[in-house]
This record gives structure tokens, sequence and C-alpha cells, in this order.
């Protein structure tokens, strides 16, 4: 089995467990949002963990499926723009973006990482758990799309990966 194909493989794994946080990170939100109203406006008490385990899940799901949605190709692009231009420069500018890309997503690993930790003793108001495990979702996301766009970049750079 080649490199690419192992890396490809490791992606693949990745995805499919961040489609499956995603999933169920909207259907907390789609089971708790209408038992929060449901207290509020019927019952006349809300509960006091609603919100946070509301919020805590759409950071997931939202870190989870940008991940996701990045590998489906949903980022922003200016292919119009990119498919006129000659060979060599369409080879410096995709470079760019990539190496762009690479030194972004790997900065907010490091500093989500960082964040995760300086948070683990802080403890959430309502459910009472280590604010580390919410903020937990932006290094495992950013590494999730760190680790997509170079296998991209190997991709499209390096004859016969079934790149460019």
């Amino acid at each position: 089995m080649t490199p690419i194909a192992v890396f490809s493989k490791l992606n693949e794994t990745l995805i499919k467990a961040a489609s499956g946080v995603t999933a169920a990170a909207l259907a907390v939100i789609a089971v708790v949002i209408p038992y929060e109203v449901f207290g509020r406006y019927v019952l006349g008490d809300m509960p006091v963990w609603s919100g946070e385990a509301a919020t805590f899940s759409l950071v997931w799901a939202s870190m989870m499926g940008s991940a996701v949605g990045l590998k489906q190709g949903y980022q922003v692009s200016l292919n119009l723009l990119m498919e006129r231009l000659p060979r060599g420069p369409y080879l410096v500018v995709t470079g760019c973006m990539y190496a762009g890309m690479l030194v972004f997503l790997g900065l907010m690993t490091w500093f989500g990482m960082h964040q995760t930790l300086v948070n683990m003793h802080q403890l959430s108001t309502a459910i009472q758990i280590p604010m580390g495990f919410p903020y937990l979702a932006l290094p495992v996301g950013f590494l999730i799309m760190f680790l997509i766009t170079a296998e991209q970049c190997w991709r499209f750079f390096l004859p016969g990966s079934k790149g460019g």
C-alpha cells in the first residue's frame, strides 16, 4: 500500500467519525431545543443544562461539519478565475493557496489545543463538565481539516497520485 493510500484511508476514517459526531450533535440539538422551549412555555421551568448542551453540541457540529464540508469541496473558491490562468501561474496560485491553508489550519490546531488545555480546569456552569471538552472541538476539527488539505495538496502536486 502506497503512503498516499494509507494517508487517504486515515482521512476517510476521520471523515466518517466526523460525520457521525456531526449527526449526533445535530440530534442532540434537535431534541434539546424543543425540550427547552416546552419547559419554558408549558412547564414554566427551563432546565438549567439545556442551553449549555445545545451550545456545546453546536460547536462540535460546526467544527466536524466544516471538516466534512472541506472534504466534499464546499469551501469558497474562485474557479472561474483559476481556470483561465496559464499553467505556471495556476500552479503558483494553487501552491500559495495550499500553503496558506496549511499554515492557518496548523496554527488554529496549535492554539486550539492550547485553549483546550488552559480551560480543562474550568467547569461549565450548568453541566459541570471541564470546559476543555467543548474547546476540544476546535483542535480536533482543525486537525482533520489540516490532514484533508495536506492530502489534497499531495494529490495535486505529486504525479501518479491521482492528482494534478
